[in-house]
């Protein structure tokens, strides 16, 4: 590789062999050409320009369009080490549905003192309206998203869990079809496990969570707030790929009881309501009343039994990076067993001994935002310069429960294509899990992001990262 090994690289051991999972590809890319491979990069780019896989970027004055990043070397995951992870995976979405559950209900977790109450008190993510009411099937987290990073060969941890609106599966999809276009050869060669069946089985999963006043088979929508938005394309694709309707808040009314669509023949009943609209926005008489995105008295048809809103509202609470620092008294109290998934270590700035600890150390740990997502808000203390330290001080200071600091870790690296070959850079996972009444779905990979830019650990797309395609080995 072209630049030094860090502690663990998925692709190459610390002698310089290959590891297991990789042999086959490793095989073939020794066979290919470098003037093809090059060819084959700038092909991969020119892909993504045509099917307009763009992102916006929020900045002081307006959006900025840019293009996602690709890597056309796959991460590669053996058959083993993931049913390892599908089985964590699956014990942590559990713990995290019987969680919101009991949020909403009896608060036994509360009354039990394994968290705090003040940690949803005072979050404006946990919603009242949603106290007492049980969602169509008990499912509050039908799509989740799980952020995983990896130290070693058996070392994984969960670093956020995205169980409101996970985005970024439209970018695992184009990523395995893209590899497939421009290496159908190589899929002959090696057994990877598919995913491009995720929106049939997003469909399937959605409509297994109908409500009680469904007829027939289930009509499915996606909400959008527009073309506007951040993950528009990913709404467009998955509506098309689901054969569902993409709709506008405009697009939909409250008739007779039921949330109507707007078509030729008047508005026609639809049943689940795939919403990619932030609580605050998604029903103007319940919440924000200056919303133009939602539509007005849905929480109605919701509470009454009429529509299935997915993910439930008030679900956002478990994206709290404070709550996450208590997922594993959580897991161990919904499942009666220890996390097969261990979080990555969190220190909550709200507790003195824990900020002062940070306040200390500020140059050796990473500190996030508790609502913050997307890579901003956060300081990175390795890579901070004297200012930005001083100023995460003053922030600090000044309002401590808005943040959790966390040990900066090793973060495992897989290689990249660069002009001088193969490179190593820091990567993570996001595995998207399916949730229904009657099971729990894995896709086999998942979405890896990957930190283009050498030595660096922030992947976020936001923050100049990329997307590479994910395999996972059959058996």
């Amino acid at each position: 590789m072209a630049d030094a090994p860090y502690k663990f690289d998925e692709m190459q051991q610390a002698d310089g062999s290959i590891r297991t999972p990789y042999g086959d590809y490793n095989s073939w890319y020794e066979e290919q050409a470098a003037d093809l491979l090059r060819r084959k990069h700038f092909e991969a780019e020119g892909n993504f320009r045509r099917t307009g896989i763009t992102f916006n970027v929020y900045g002081d004055n307006e959006a900025e369009e840019r293009l996602i990043p690709f890597d056309m070397v796959p991460r590669v995951i053996g058959a083993g080490e993931w049913r390892k992870l599908t089985r964590g995976i699956e014990q942590r979405v559990r713990a995290l549905n019987a969680f919101m559950y009991d949020l909403y209900h009896r608060q036994e977790i509360i009354r039990a003192g394994r968290v705090p109450e003040r940690l949803f008190r005072n979050n404006a993510a946990w919603l009242p309206n949603m106290v007492g009411f049980t969602p169509p099937g008990g499912v509050y987290t039908h799509i989740v998203g799980i952020d995983l990073v990896r130290t070693g060969p058996d070392e994984w941890f969960v670093l956020e869990d995205n169980a409101r609106t996970p985005s970024g599966v439209s970018y695992m999809l184009e990523n395995r079809e893209t590899m497939m276009s421009m290496f159908p050869e190589l899929f002959t060669r090696v057994g990877v496990e598919p995913v491009s069946d995720y929106p049939r089985r997003l469909a399937k999963s959605l409509a297994a969570c109908a409500p009680p006043a469904t007829k027939g088979k289930p009509v499915v929508a996606v909400l959008t707030p527009g073309i506007f938005n951040s993950a528009y394309f990913e709404h467009a694709f998955l509506a098309d790929q689901m054969g569902a309707e993409l709709v506008e808040g405009s697009d939909l009314r409250v008739v007779d009881g039921r949330v109507g669509m707007r078509t030729t023949r008047g508005f026609k009943p639809v049943d689940v309501i795939y919403r990619r609209v932030d609580d605050d926005f998604l029903d103007p008489l319940s919440f924000n009343p200056s919303s133009v995105l939602g539509i007005p008295g849905i929480m109605d048809v919701y509470r009454a039994g009429g529509v299935t809103i997915a993910n439930a509202p008030g679900t956002g609470v478990c994206d709290d990076k404070a709550i996450y620092s208590f997922m594993p008294e959580i897991v161990e109290f919904y499942t009666g067993e220890k996390p097969l998934l261990p979080n990555v270590q969190t220190w909550r700035c709200s507790e003195a001994d824990s900020l002062a600890y940070v306040l200390d150390n500020l140059a050796e740990v990473v500190v996030k935002e508790v609502h913050g997502s997307g890579g901003y808000g956060m300081l990175i203390g390795p890579t901070a310069s004297r200012r930005e330290i001083a100023e995460f001080r003053r922030k600090l200071a000044a309002n401590p429960d808005n943040y959790i600091a966390q040990p900066t870790l090793a973060l495992s690296t897989c290689p990249i294509f660069t002009k001088s070959g193969l490179a190593p850079r820091h990567v993570d996972l996001r595995p998207f899990v399916l949730v229904s009444p009657e099971k729990i779905d894995i896709t086999p990979g998942g979405l890896t992001r990957v930190a283009m830019k050498k030595g660096s650990l922030v992947v976020n797309s936001s923050q100049g990262g990329g997307t590479k395609d994910t395999w996972v080995l059959k058996d």
